[in-house]
């Protein structure tokens, strides 16, 4: 029987999962969970990519000390990477909510204005996108003596084993690669002076890219979102018979620290409403994956972390349903990002001050569950279809109210699968590449 490791590493939370093929179907077991999150350092916020490294050595011995791995691979958030001098690391690992591409962005667009760049890839606006982030540091002069830069995943799996990769799907996050050609855009990178050699060829997921003592180290979709969509267990194409043609699932929603709100597509929608209204074209695992970031989790992550830390949430869900608190905040608003105090943010954003701390968790889940709506709303306008289900899968999946509500607001049928859907997909991947 063979084994497989999935390292799944979050942004606040990572965990190694022992995949294998039993029965006719995927049994699992979690050998090894670590806490992640950034740190502040010099007013930025920072990645710790040693600690990270760290535990994911210790995860791995620890699945070896139970099973015989055959692969492992590693996805994690997207945008963020990591600079290389040579085999050098180059610190900071600046972290996506650092607010250092305030001023980046606007002459980025001086160069590209930003309708050329949707046009061109297809990844909606973001202030943390790779392009901002590297411009950034080409305006601090990080880039002079740069001879890589590889997405945090890419880069743990190249100090595991010497190898260094750049994964398609994690990379089309960023804002850098053509929609057309599926590899950097070699227009854009010339238009903003960035150095040429650090935008190499991009690889698929499945790639096996090299071993670390013995194991085989594997590109899964290495941004966490793709191998998430990768794991959902569809039923069916969960649209209407007759408007079936072209669409390939049901609409998902990937909920963690974010909520990655989406459907599978044949190719990217580049078009003006599409642009107009944000929406995302990522790499997925054959297929485009149309789609758009909304705050999630943090925002109750941060209430609680502030509040209540020691509540467990079992009670938090249960006075936010009992508060019958009525006003709802806009959860994309920029205030939310990264505020110095999360419930002072709520506090600002709306016209009565919640009372209770079931108050403002209900505001945060009511809030939550309308920006799905009007995110399924516009999926549906732009994407021409109607669909009866939405997939929710993560973190968020284990939340019945929340899924309650997103039920009511959208009037599409919840499928919640409180399931690892991540990990599954990482798994999925590293199998389908052995074999």
């Amino acid at each position: 029987m063979k084994h497989y490791l999935a390292i799944d590493i979050g942004a606040s939370s990572g965990r190694h999962i022992v995949g294998w093929r039993e029965g006719g179907e995927l049994r699992t077991e979690e050998v090894y969970r670590f806490p992640n999150g950034v740190n502040e350092q010099d007013g930025h916020l920072v990645w710790d990519v040693d600690a990270l490294l760290a535990h994911v050595k210790a995860g791995i011995r620890a699945a070896r000390a139970k099973f015989e791995i055959e692969s492992l691979s590693i996805d994690t958030w997207g945008v963020d990477y990591v600079l290389l001098r040579g085999e050098e690391t180059v610190y900071p690992v600046y972290a996506y909510r650092d607010g250092r591409t305030k001023a980046a962005i606007p002459q980025v667009h001086e160069k590209i204005p930003f309708g050329e760049l949707y046009r061109r890839t297809g990844i909606q606006f973001q202030p943390f996108n790779t392009i901002y982030q590297l411009y950034a540091d080409q305006l601090a002069g990080r880039l002079t003596e740069a001879t890589d830069f590889l997405m945090i995943p890419e880069y743990l799996m190249y100090r595991l084993c010497g190898v260094k990769s750049h994964e398609y799907t994690n990379a089309t996050t960023g804002g850098m690669v053509s929609a057309e050609t599926e590899e950097f855009d070699p227009e854009i990178v010339r238009a903003l002076g960035l150095p040429e050699h650090l935008f190499q060829r991009l690889q698929p997921p499945g790639t096996v890219i090299g071993a670390y003592e013995g194991i085989n180290v594997v590109l899964c979709a290495t941004h966490d979102t793709g191998s998430a969509v990768e794991g959902i267990p569809m039923e069916d194409p969960g649209c209407h018979p007759e408007q079936s043609e072209g669409s390939l699932n049901a609409p998902y929603i990937s909920s963690g620290t974010w909520s990655l709100l989406g459907v599978k597509t044949p190719k990217p929608l580049t078009d003006q409403a599409s642009r107009a209204a944000n929406w995302s074209n990522e790499g997925g695992v054959g297929y485009n994956r149309y789609q758009k970031n909304i705050m999630g989790m943090w925002l109750v992550n941060r209430l609680r972390a502030e509040l209540c830390p020691d509540k467990p949430w079992g009670e938090i869900v249960r006075e936010a349903e009992e508060s019958v608190f009525a006003e709802t905040v806009d959860a994309n608003a920029p205030i939310f990002l990264a505020p110095e105090n999360m419930a002072a943010a709520f506090d600002g954003a709306l016209t009565k001050k919640p009372q209770t701390i079931g108050d403002y968790f209900r505001c945060a889940y009511r809030s939550l569950s309308l920006s799905y709506k009007t995110a399924i709303e516009e999926l549906e306008r732009n994407t021409g279809r109607t669909y009866d289900k939405l997939y929710i899968v993560g973190g968020g999946a284990k939340n019945g109210f929340l899924n309650r509500l997103t039920e009511e607001a959208t009037g599409k049928q919840v499928i919640a699968l409180p399931i690892e859907a991540t990990a599954l997909g990482n798994l999925k991947i590293q199998m389908e590449a052995e074999a």
